[in-house]
């Protein structure tokens, strides 16, 4: 049998506007069944790095929060802290970010816990005996909370070709430790040709990882953690990955954390995604380019695999944005992810967490 896959797109009316349709969304996805009154509900969002807009707007959370609290759960919208240097890499400015993009108790309704501690080494190890990893550093209070939903925001990614639901959990509900772990492999090199020693990669670089030599960028491959934001932060393009099987088991390592986070909560989870702003580039960096198509809508299931798929379809079936960074696939039907980033197989996360069994690439889209 296939998953359910609800779709909503953007036409709304005075009797039916958005907050309406969200609402709906949770009913057919039977929220009430998967949350226990008076348990702790995480809601694991990405509160967007400051100087971003492409995250999704506080008011919709409150929706969210507002209909876990009418089945009396105790919700709190969650994340977790970045490798990188950026705002979110402990939980003071990540959580003073949150608040500065509107993520306020005021608007949201419900209390802001950054899931793995101060300094994201506040864990729990779960073991899941998978081909990558035996067990998994997974953020304490998600790990703690008795549901989850899932709440992402569809966007490219380098990496990844995509990120949505499972990005969202895999990498997103992971300690610091886990996120090292998966980037471990990914190793980038500089075209000296093209570098002009603007140092923009110096400061950014979490690892401290490269410095300047000669005017030109010089990696120290034992200090690089993988990241993979050197190559988005140069402006010149002198800065690429190599792409070879570490970039598959990116993907997998992603999956297998996901894997590691819904092992005990199947049952108790809720998947959304919404199709807007669809940005080149992952949320995690100080701004938003150019969308790739045009807003499509929000999409919940019960099923993680199935809802990445079917927003991936809805984004592909869309005419291109010309004035984007899309550089192929713009007609209507055309592989948008492959347009941006070629070497990036994106089906990998799909196929293998279908192999762990966490859900279906086949799916029904069913309209509201």
């Amino acid at each position: 049998m296939k998953s359910k896959v609800y779709f909503s797109d953007l036409k709304a009316t005075t009797k039916r506007n958005l907050f309406k349709k969200l609402e709906e969304l949770l009913e057919k996805v039977k929220i009430k069944s998967r949350i226990k009154p008076h348990r702790p509900v995480a809601i694991k969002l990405h509160f967007g790095e400051r100087g971003n807009t492409a995250f999704i707007r506080p008011i919709f959370l409150r929706v969210i929060v507002d209909k876990v609290k009418e089945y009396k759960g105790l919700p709190f919208l969650t994340d977790t802290t970045t490798l990188y240097k950026g705002s979110r890499s402990e939980a003071v400015t990540h959580l003073t970010t949150a608040i500065l993009n509107g993520f306020d108790y005021s608007v949201v309704g419900a209390p802001l816990i950054i899931a793995d501690g101060i300094y994201g080494n506040t864990f729990v190890r779960v073991k899941i005996n998978q081909r990558i990893y035996k067990e998994v550093s997974i953020a304490a209070e998600i790990d703690h909370a008795d549901s989850l939903i899932s709440v992402a925001h569809y966007k490219c990614h380098e990496l990844s070709g995509f990120g949505g639901t499972l990005k969202n959990i895999g990498m997103g509900c992971a300690a610091k430790d886990g996120k090292l772990s998966q980037h471990s492999n990914l190793s980038p090199k500089v075209n000296s040709e093209l570098c002009i020693g603007c140092g923009d990669c110096v400061a950014w670089c979490p690892g401290a990882a490269i410095s300047l030599k000669n005017k030109k960028a010089v990696f120290n491959s034992e200090k690089c953690i993988g990241c993979g934001e050197c190559p988005t932060i140069c402006q010149r393009g002198a800065i690429d990955l190599q792409w070879d099987e570490n970039m598959a088991d990116f993907q997998k390592k992603m999956v297998e954390y996901t894997y590691g986070v819904l092992k005990e909560k199947r049952e108790k989870t809720i998947f959304i995604n919404f199709i807007t702003q669809v940005s080149p580039e992952c949320d995690c960096y100080p701004f938003a380019d150019v969308p790739i198509v045009a807003d499509i809508g929000i999409l919940a299931s019960t099923d993680p695999v199935a809802i990445d798929q079917a927003s991936t379809d809805l984004v592909n079936q869309q005419p291109g944005n010309s004035l984007s960074k899309l550089k192929s696939g713009l007609e209507p039907g055309g592989d948008k992810l492959r347009g941006l980033f070629p070497e990036v197989d994106w089906t990998i996360q799909l196929q293998y967490a279908q192999k762990l069994g966490l859900g279906q690439r086949d799916y029904e889209l069913i309209k509201i």
